[in-house]
């Protein structure tokens, strides 16, 4: 995981890419936590899974997709504004990658 499992739980939107509840059960609590808020869960995996059960939407994408499925998906949250542009803008190195007017 690249990401601090217990931030988890203040997300509004979570794509997971494993079978995080069989693999990391401890940490999928967290996710349950965030659900119980409100918050999506996005399973993108080839396999229905036990993580794909608790899932809002399961994306069954086929092996080696996933890449393009997230381009689009960045493009189309950019595109229609729909991320938290401050924390993008100060955080991460978009605005590099993209513009430098970003």
């Amino acid at each position: 995981m690249t990401t601090n499992l217990i931030d988890i739980q203040h997300a509004d939107v979570i794509m997971a890419t494993s079978n995080m509840a069989e693999n990391h059960p401890v940490g999928f609590q967290w996710v349950m936590k965030a659900k119980e808020r409100g918050a999506k869960l996005i399973h993108v995996d080839p396999r229905y899974t036990r993580t794909s059960a608790a899932a809002d939407l399961h994306v069954p994408l086929r092996s080696g997709t996933n890449i393009a499925f997230f381009g689009g998906l960045m493009h189309y949250a950019i595109q229609k504004n729909l991320y938290f542009k401050d924390y993008v803008v100060h955080y991460t190195n978009a605005s590099f990658l993209l513009d430098p007017a970003f």
